[in-house]
C-alpha cells in the first residue's frame, strides 16, 4: 500500500492531479481486463481437458507442453482468417455487434472487489450497475443476428433475447434476496456482511455464507447463468442441428473470436458474481492457518474457478432442451420459484429466528 501511495504522489507531481487520476484509471482497467482476457483462452483449455476426462480421451496435447499453448494456436489462428461480410449484410452494424457483446463482460467487472477495498469502482450501487450492464450483451447478439440477412442468425438473434430476457428475470429476483440479506448494494458490504454471525465467531466462515440459508436459490443462479451465457443445455440459440451457428453463422475471424471472448468473459463474470453473492468472496472458508495466509484475491479465483468448472460439467452431462422446455423452466418455474423465495426470506426476518442481523 506504502508502494501505490508513493508511486500516486510522483504521478500526480509529474502530470497533474487531473491527468494523473485518468492514467491511474486506465492503468487499473489494464490490470483487470489482461487477466481476464488471459482467463478466458485458459477456460477454452481447461473446458477441452476436463470434457476429455469426462469422455476418457486426453484433449489437447500439441501445441507447447501438454497442450498448454493450445489457445494462443486458436487464437493466431483466427487472427490470421480473413473477415468476410456478407454482401447484402448491413456492414456498420455487422461489425460493430462483436464488439458490443464483449464490452459489457467487461465493464461489469469494475465493480467487482476482488480483496478488502482491492476494487475499482467501490460505487454504492454496485448490483444495480451490474444488473444494468449485463442486460446489454444480448443488443449484440440481437444486433449480430439481423444485420447478417440470415434467417438462421434472425432466428438465433430471437431466440437469445427471449432466453436471456427470460432468465434475467430469475437472476434479479436471486439478487434482490440476496440485497434483503445483505441490507446493501455495494459488493464489498455484501461480502463482509457474511462474515458475521454465529459461525462466523467460531471460525467457521463457510457456513455462514449465504449458500446455505438461500440454498435454493444458489441453484436457481447457476442454472440461470448457464441459460444466460446460452450455454449447454440452454444452447437452442447456436443449436448446431436446428441454426446451424446461430447469430454467428456469418462470421469468421476476428469477429467470431470476439463473440467466443464474450461469452467466456460471461461466463467467468457470473461465476465470480456467485462466489461474491453466495460463497463469501474472497474470504477463507475457516479463519485458521493456513487458510488465512492464503491472499483474498486467490480465494475468490479459486471459488470462481469451481463455479466455472460447473458450466462445463453441465456441457459434457446434459442433452440440450427443446426451445419451449427453455421457456417453461424459465417463466413457469425459476421465476414463481424466486418469487416466492424473496416472500419467505422477507417473512423470515421479521421473525426472532432471523439469522442475518
Amino acid at each position: 500500500m506504502e508502494l501505490l501511495s508513493t508511486i500516486q504522489t510522483f504521478g500526480s507531481d509529474l502530470i497533474g492531479p487531473t491527468a494523473w487520476y485518468v492514467v491511474w484509471t486506465l492503468i487499473k482497467i489494464v490490470c483487470i481486463a489482461l487477466p481476464i482476457i488471459l482467463c478466458v483462452a485458459y477456460l477454452t483449455y481447461w473446458e477441452r481437458k476436463m470434457i476429455g476426462f469426462m469422455h476418457v480421451r486426453r484433449g489437447p496435447t500439441r501445441v507447447g507442453y501438454r497442450g498448454l499453448l493450445q489457445p494462443f494456436a486458436d487464437v493466431f489462428k483466427l487472427l490470421t482468417k480473413e473477415v468476410i461480410v456478407p454482401s447484402k449484410a448491413n456492414r456498420v452494424l455487422f461489425v460493430l455487434a462483436p464488439v458490443v457483446t464483449l464490452m459489457p463482460a467487461l465493464a461489469a467487472w469494475a465493480v467487482i472487489p476482488f480483496g478488502p477495498e482491492m476494487v475499482l469502482a467501490d460505487v454504492n450501487a454496485g448490483l444495480l450497475y451490474i444488473l444494468a450492464i449485463t442486460s446489454l450483451g444480448v443488443y449484440g447478439v440481437v444486433i449480430a443476428g439481423w444485420s447478417s440477412n440470415s434467417k438462421y442468425a434472425l432466428l438465433g438473434g430471437l431466440r437469445a433475447a427471449a432466453q436471456v430476457l427470460s432468465y434475467e428475470l430469475a437472476i434479479g429476483f436471486v439478487l434482490v434476496t440476496v440485497l434483503l440479506v445483505s441490507g446493501t448494494l455495494n459488493l464489498s458490504g455484501i461480502v463482509l456482511g457474511q462474515d458475521a454471525g454465529m459461525f462466523a465467531d467460531k471460525g467457521l466462515n463457510f457456513l455462514s455464507w449465504n449458500w446455505l440459508p438461500l440454498l435454493p436459490l444458489f441453484v436457481i443462479y447457476v442454472v440461470s447463468a448457464v441459460a444466460e451465457t446460452n450455454r449447454h443445455p440452454f444452447d437452442v440459440v447456436e443449436g448446431e442441428s436446428e441454426i446451424v451457428a446461430g447469430p454467428m453463422v456469418e462470421y469468421s475471424g476476428m469477429g467470431f473470436a470476439l463473440f467466443f471472448l464474450g461469452e467466456y468473459a460471461n461466463m467467468i463474470f457470473l461465476s465470480a458474481l456467485a462466489s461474491i453473492m453466495f460463497l463469501g468472496g474472497w474470504l477463507p472458508p475457516v479463519d485458521y492457518a493456513p487458510f488465512t495466509w492464503v491472499p483474498g484475491w486467490l480465494w475468490l479465483g479459486l471459488k470462481t474457478f469451481v463455479v466455472v468448472s460447473m458450466f462445463i460439467w453441465f456441457r459434457a452431462t446434459f442433452p440440450r432442451y427443446r426451445y419451449d422446455q427453455i421457456m417453461r423452466l424459465g417463466w413457469k418455474v425459476f421465476i414463481p420459484l424466486t418469487g416466492v423465495w424473496l416472500v419467505i426470506v422477507a417473512i423470515w426476518m421479521q421473525t426472532p429466528w432471523n439469522i442475518w442481523n
